[in-house]
């Protein structure tokens, strides 16, 4: 069974069949890496001397190893079997080990302006966190020394985005977790071709560390290793480097995924002229078998993987998935506006996603797929809050323990997860993994806004559009109960993963707007708005309705009327055959009192969290909106 590479074949490390253990705390020079990339070897010994792990492996991302490092995982008592499932696994993490850590999550440049606006006086600034370049070199020197000692270091060469894309970049991860091998596995596109392309150029460097060196110090829970006390995320964008301790779980060890895809994404994307974004990307195809394809923003709990792979209810439309989560996007030479899926697969929250809410990810996840903090069944199965049916059999919780309804707690973590193939799923776009990426019509922001905000509605230009991006508010929480939830900023859906200065960011977005570009139409949507029974709008298949709107204004039909807040549409225009008992009206009504305190309130934000740094266009749209909505 292979594992690793040959050095004749694929200018590794280890010899193919016979893996050779480099003996590295004393004499790294004596490891064999003359066939490597010389900055790709300095890089892996310069490492390997800090972290002193007992084996260095050059993963391959062959179907023997992804087998090898599951026999690992079993082994190591680290993930089960779920018999009912084909090829499926579990994984029960440390309960302090279970999303990202936004507080120690840190972006590290000379400049903090660089990184974060500097906010108003007395104002807590919540666009990111910067650590001083000395201070981080502390916090690592804290840290890593001998961190990997009595494990593996497991080298991951990998692609964001199809091998040899235009728009694609590579990383290379080294991790003493085979976990994270296993899920980046999934999650990006593994492969020692990777190290062909880098070759002698560029790629950005992933340091990754659970943070417990062997003999282990402490008892593990659920055998899970992690170093919570002294977890830390770090990047350095200058350096195109990521740099993470004392975590095994997601975003935090995956580096690929927001770390590489959004924080450093998108300063290499400020850097080139392109935009990296947290969106997700969608064909749709009407009877006629023209399609479209629309780039969407929503912050968490607002269906953004509902959305990617939606079953829609208007006959002879159809919906195919291109990715649920992160979008690069590129004008071509033609100036038309190009999107890939940087990523291999889905990494999605499990409760709440059910037959009825995305029947395409259900079956997506029947295979081939690393769950994570869902509960397990004692007939063979799993089961999470949400999924549609009661559970069968006894029920053990993702702490390990018995589980009734009647326990208080929930079964499944509400951050569970499912790490699926995104080639697995039924309604993958066939244009999904272009080299070139596909053309994107529209892009829509949106969230949970539960009063005010429209059904749908086109931005007046492209400079609007962006403001409506910079104004995304939405519900803290996905809990059903209307009062008492808090409004929160979240603009673009990013404002955890920003990677260089938001106001930057803004005027970028600005910026990319140029002669001889096809600027795409910018929508807001809202499938959140509530009356006194509940959702006025259905949600889900229904929503369809709503893109079919849009992908008609993108064709330049004559559907929309001006309205204070933009075009929403005409009387009628809303495609609603079959869909009986909405309140149009409801979905449409607009307040002038709602639109004026909502301009003052994003107005405010904008002061405070990003002062000056704000361009004066948004300024100049907030006061637009603001005087709109008083006449």
């Amino acid at each position: 069974m292979r594992l690793f590479s040959s050095i004749s074949r694929q200018n590794l490390l280890i010899n193919r069949l016979n893996p050779v253990r480099i003996l590295l705390r004393r004499d790294y020079s004596a490891a064999s890496v003359a066939h490597l990339a010389p900055h790709i070897q300095e890089y892996i010994l310069e490492k390997a001397a800090l972290c002193q792990p007992d084996d260095i492996y050059v993963c391959d991302g062959s179907d023997a190893e992804k087998e090898k490092i599951i026999q690992t995982l079993l082994k190591e008592k680290l993930i089960k079997p779920i018999p009912k499932l084909e090829n499926c696994y579990l994984a029960k993490t440390d309960p302090k080990d279970v999303a990202r850590v936004e507080s120690k999550t840190v972006i590290s440049t000379e400049n903090e302006r660089e990184t974060i606006p500097i906010p108003a006086e007395g104002v807590e600034g919540k666009l990111g966190k910067w650590m001083a370049p000395g201070d981080l070199q502390a916090a690592i020197q804290e840290r890593f020394p001998g961190c990997m000692k009595g494990r593996t270091m497991y080298v991951i060469p990998f692609s964001m985005g199809p091998i040899g894309g235009s728009i694609s970049k590579y990383g290379i991860e080294l991790t003493d977790s085979p976990y994270v091998v296993a899920s980046m596995g999934i999650m990006t596109r593994v492969n020692e071709s990777v190290l062909e392309e880098i070759g002698s150029g560029e790629f950005v460097k992933c340091l990754h560390s659970v943070g417990c060196p062997l003999p282990l110090q402490r008892e593990l829970t659920n055998n899970w290793p992690c170093n919570p006390e002294n977890v830390l995320v770090t990047h350095i964008p200058k350096d195109r480097e990521i740099i993470s301790f004392g975590s095994g779980y997601g975003g935090n060890s995956l580096l690929g995924k927001k770390c590489f895809a959004l924080r450093i994404g998108s300063t290499i994307a400020r850097d080139e002229g392109w935009l990296a974004e947290h969106m997700l990307i969608l064909g749709i195809t009407n009877p006629q078998g023209e399609k479209k394809y629309i780039a969407a923003a929503f912050p968490s709990a607002c269906g953004k993987t509902n959305l990617a792979m939606m079953a829609p209810t208007i006959p002879g439309w159809k919906v195919e998935c291109v990715g649920d989560d992160i979008a690069w996007m590129k004008f071509d030479n033609n100036g038309k506006l190009r999107a890939i899926n940087p990523e291999n697969g889905f990494f999605g929250v499990a409760p709440g996603t059910s037959e009825h809410t995305n029947p395409n990810a259900m079956t997506c996840m029947e295979k081939n797929t690393v769950y994570t903090n869902v509960a397990e069944t004692s007939d063979g199965n799993i089961w999470w809050e949400g999924i549609g049916h009661d559970p069968t059999g006894d029920v053990t919780d993702w702490k390990n323990q018995p589980w009734t309804k009647d326990s208080g707690t929930p079964a499944a973590h509400p951050n569970s997860r499912f790490c699926a193939p995104a080639g697995q799923c039924p309604t993958i776009d066939p244009q999904w993994e272009s080299a070139e990426g596909v053309p994107i019509e529209a892009i829509v922001f949106g969230g949970r806004r539960p009063e005010g905000v429209p059904l749908v509605y086109e931005a007046n230009s492209w400079e609007h559009g962006v403001f409506l991006g910079a104004a995304m508010r939405s519900e803290a929480t996905a809990a059903a109960e209307f009062k008492g939830k808090a409004i929160m900023n979240d603009p673009f859906a990013m404002r955890p993963f920003f990677g260089y200065n938001f106001g930057h960011y803004l005027q970028h977005w600005l910026d990319v707007n140029q002669d001889g570009r096809q600027m795409p139409k910018i929508f807001n949507v809202n499938w959140f708005r509530k009356n006194e029974n509940g959702f006025i709008w259905p949600g889900f298949g229904e929503n369809s309705r709503v893109l079919e709107w849009i992908i008609r204004r993108c064709g330049g039909e004559d559907i929309a009327q001006e309205s204070i807040i933009g075009k929403i549409p005409k009387n009628g225009s809303l495609n609603m055959e079959g869909c009986d008992g909405v309140d149009l009206d409801a979905c449409f009504e607009l307040s002038s009192d709602f639109w004026k305190q909502e301009a003052a309130e994003v107005r405010q934000y904008l002061e405070e969290q990003v002062g000056e740094d704000c361009p004066a266009e948004i300024y100049a749209q907030c006061d637009e909106l603001a005087k709109r909505a008083s006449q």
